[in-house]
Formats: C-alpha cells, structure tokens, sequence
C-alpha cells in the first residue's frame, strides 16, 4: 500500500493532464543502503521524450515533540552534504518492512525515531501532513507527527529491552528549547533544516488555533488571559 498522496484525474478542471509525463524506462546507476540513483525515460503529453535524474528514497517521518512544560525536543547532529551542525527535530527513514516487501508503516518509524534520537516515548501521537522534501529530483515523502505525553524510557519501564539507542553512524547532541524560542530561531535565519522550519510554522498554526479559544474561555471565567501557554500542551493542542 502507498503512503503517497491521491493524484487528481487526468482530465481535472485544473489542466494537469497536459503536464503529466508517463514513464518509458528507468536505469539504475547506484543502488545504496537507502537510496537508489537512477535515470528515467519520460514521455510527455505532447509526445516528445526528456529524461530525469532521480535519487529513489524509501520515505521518511519527522517528529515535533513537546514535553508537558512547553519544550520542543531537538537534536544537533554534523550534517556532511551541507558541511555544518544543523538543529533538526527528530527524523528517520522508513526501514525495510518486517516481512521483507516494502517499508514499514509510517507510524510505527516514527515511534522509534523518537525514542532512538531523544530516549524519550510519547503518550499521544497525531499526523499533521505529508510533503515531499525535494520533488524535483527526490522520491522522499515526509510524514510530520506531533508527540506530547513526553516521559523518559527510563521512567517507563524497559520490559521490551530498554531504550533504543542512534544509529551506529549517528552523533547526536539533545537540545530542549521553549517552542517560541524555537520559532523566533527560526524567524531570525538562526534554523536551516527544511522540515524543522515546517514543523515549526504547523506548531505555531496549531497554537494560533487553540489559543483564541482558550483566552474567550478564561475571559468568560472573568480571567485574565495569561501571556504564555500553560504547561500541558497536549490537552491544548488536541
């Protein structure tokens, strides 16, 4: 089963059928552990033939993880393509599927990227959107979730084996920052990493969202609205 996203009709009132291109042939330059580079024959509708370099990706997820005092949970980690340390929320790719055919569900990626890159499980889990990361030239579709109920491995018992840790190539430092500080980083130019800038701006629509309604709530209490979000964000962010 795919994780892509549903492709409107051919014949849409938008036109697309005049843009769709149908895949002649392909060939495999590099296969590697993740990534396969190959080169695609397309078709045009008009006709005419292009090729396209493509890196095929199994799919990835990115965690924005918020414990109950309001942090968002980070990692430092050397990135070499872009030859600097880059501030990132938790992600990962897709592993092979248990049974050996595709790739394993999405959600269950994104548990053990969170528990492998922070030692932290989450109580509550919820989707917020897909998106492809580079579709010019890369398969890559990323899977956001939110993650509240933040407690640590160690406090909730290692039953099934205790914490999984990085990956063998893996050298991760933790960060936790307040979420706005995290936004206004990211306002200033201070955060490069694509999906972290995404996960930010759904974090503050979530925010926008709810707080209205809870400062109407706490007005009709005869309440000050208070400044900052109280502790306890997953109830606020459901």
């Amino acid at each position: 089963m795919s994780d892509r996203p549903p492709e409107r009709e051919a014949d849409d009132v938008s036109g697309d059928g005049a843009l769709r291109e149908q895949l002649v042939d392909s060939h495999v330059l590099h296969q590697g552990r993740y990534l396969t580079f190959r080169i695609d024959r397309v078709r045009r509708a008009d006709g005419s033939d292009a090729t396209r370099d493509v890196c095929g990706h199994p799919g990835a997820v990115a965690i924005l993880a918020i414990d109950d005092e309001d942090n968002l949970l980070l990692v430092r980690q050397y990135r070499h393509p872009a030859g600097q340390v880059l501030l990132e929320i938790p992600a990962g790719t897709l592993d092979p599927a248990p049974d050996g055919h595709g790739v394993e569900q999405h959600a269950t990626a994104a548990r053990r990227e969170l528990e492998e890159e922070t030692g932290y499980r989450a109580g509550s889990w919820e989707l917020l959107t897909s998106f492809w990361t580079a579709p010019g030239f890369a398969t890559e579709l990323m899977h956001l979730y939110l993650a509240t109920g933040l407690r640590r491995v160690e406090d909730v018992g290692a039953e099934d084996g205790g914490r999984r840790g990085p990956d063998e190539d893996e050298r991760l430092h933790l960060v936790s920052l307040p979420w706005r500080v995290a936004l206004a980083m990211a306002e200033a130019g201070e955060i490069h990493d694509a999906k972290t800038l995404i996960g930010l701006l759904w974090l503050s629509r979530l925010r926008d969202r709810i707080e209205p309604e809870a400062g109407l709530d706490q007005e009709r209490a005869g309440a000050d609205r208070p400044e900052a979000p109280a502790p306890g964000g997953r109830d606020r962010l459901s």
